[in-house]
């Protein structure tokens, strides 16, 4: 009898367990894409000149990387009120385009950088609810077009024709608002994304609520459901990657910034600043390499 008893209750635990087993898996989120970007290592950021944006430079052969940082403002744009600079991009013929903001009034600036190294400015006149600041650029593969974000929480990215390459562009006109990329989730504190193919974005956001995707400062993927263009919005679903590393010697709020996937060696980099007095000693670009 004791056998028999002995034999029901180690059968009733095994059914138990299973039964736990299975609610647990039934529990657990599905598989993501969490580890599709490894860290592979990482670099100093100087907090002067490479803590706002970085990007690779394939025009010509052998550039070197470029950076924006607050002590990469040129003076005379700063005393002109265009004292902000974000994450820039380089198209794939050559240019160079940074984003400028003010502190307040009714546009924001790109600065471009042709070939040959002379320099250009193109204002924007900001549409109806268009956000004031201008955190970002990223320039599409045919390098026609130009996509440019709102800080905050926003469920938009905005398209422009890019200036200086694309031929409907002049310094001496009003850069337009051609279409958006409306988002099927939203995002907060974008502040820098890059293409990494004709329809797929990868963005840095440096948001401290977590509450959106369930991890603060997340490394999101966007997918276009076509190539940007001016003939019409095109949308944007948007996953969350996994958190951007946030190591550092001291306490406190980091701040994701910039973003660059360098398609020549497939190596996607990020600058992360450091809190407190640490933004000096270690605020890092980290390596990514897709696994």
């Amino acid at each position: 009898m004791r056998l028999r008893a002995r034999r029901r209750c180690h059968a009733t635990l095994t059914a138990l367990l299973a039964l736990a087993t299975a609610a647990v898996l039934s529990a657990a989120p599905p598989a993501s894409a969490a580890d599709t970007w490894t860290e592979v290592g990482s670099d100093r950021a100087d907090p002067l000149t490479e803590s706002q944006g970085l990007t690779s430079v394939e025009v010509p052969a052998g550039s070197a990387n470029r950076y924006t940082g607050i002590g990469t403002v040129p003076i005379d744009l700063s005393v002109r009120g265009w004292n902000h600079v974000g994450d820039p991009d380089a198209s794939y013929n050559g240019y160079y385009i940074e984003p400028y903001q003010a502190d307040s009034g009714t546009a924001k600036m790109y600065r471009v950088q042709a070939q040959g190294g002379a320099w250009s400015e193109y204002v924007h006149t900001l549409s109806s609810g268009e956000a004031l600041n201008n955190s970002w650029v990223a320039i599409s593969p045919d390098g026609q077009w130009m996509l440019s974000g709102e800080y905050g929480t926003m469920n938009r990215f905005l398209v422009f024709p890019t200036p200086g390459v694309n031929a409907s562009t002049s310094p001496s006109a009003n850069l337009p608002q051609v279409s958006v990329v409306n988002l099927d989730h939203p995002v907060r504190d974008v502040q820098g994304c890059d293409f990494s193919s004709a329809t797929t974005l990868l963005c840095s956001s440096d948001d401290p609520a977590g509450t959106l995707f369930g991890v603060t400062k997340p490394l999101l993927q966007v997918d276009l459901s076509a190539q940007p263009s001016g003939s019409g919005d095109v949308s944007g679903h948007v996953t969350a990657l996994r958190q951007l590393p946030l190591r550092s010697g001291c306490s406190g709020t980091f701040e994701a910034e910039g973003i660059d996937y360098d398609r020549r060696t497939g190596t996607l980099r990020v600058i992360v600043v450091s809190p407190g007095f640490c933004v000096l000693t270690d605020s890092k670009t980290y390596r990514f390499t897709k696994s």
